[in-house]
């Protein structure tokens, strides 16, 4: 039977797979404190948290949860980044800081319900972030009202220059 610390720990971490898209896992064995916080810095930015659990009770709250176990990953030294509904930009933001520091390392994750590779978290996060696909569906949106308008307002104006046409054809006869 796990103590009351473990319980209340492994009702905690269900509760945040619950309200989260994505879940990384890094090992951040060989980094600073000052590192560390630079790192949860840059992905509260993005919208997310870093949590440091016993591999453990993420894996039993991931069985109790019914998701993939995450075996091969919850090896060694491993943080937990929950992203929230900006998925991209959570993946983003350890890959940016991994890039930077070589003693990070993507182990993997789970999203949507289903474990995913390092180099598929790597894939995410060159993905354009939720605002930079709003600012392109706007633009895209905008350029289609745009011609509408064009080729709407192209109809009177080709029949006025008939129209002149005609009765300029008319006083030269």
């Amino acid at each position: 039977m796990p103590n009351m610390k473990n319980q209340e720990t492994l009702s905690q971490i269900k509760q945040e797979l619950d309200g989260v898209s994505a879940v990384w896992v890094v090992d951040y064995c060989g980094l600073t404190v000052k590192e560390i916080q630079e790192l949860r810095s840059n992905i509260r930015e993005a919208g997310a948290s870093m949590k440091v659990y016993k591999n453990t009770l993420m894996r039993l709250a991931l069985s109790e949860s019914e998701l993939p176990t995450l075996d091969d990953m919850l090896e060694g030294p491993s943080a937990f980044v929950f992203a929230g509904s900006d998925v991209a930009a959570a993946a983003k933001a350890v890959k940016e800081f991994a890039k930077k520091n070589d003693k990070l390392e993507i182990k993997g994750g789970l999203m949507e319900g289903a474990a995913v590779s390092a180099a598929e978290v790597e894939a995410i996060a060159s993905l354009p972030s939720r605002e930079e696909l709003l600012a392109q569906i706007a633009g895209a949106i905008s350029g289609v009202a745009r011609g509408l308008a064009v080729a709407i307002n192209g109809v009177p104006r080709g029949l006025a220059q008939v129209t002149k046409a005609v009765a300029d054809q008319k006083e030269a006869a």
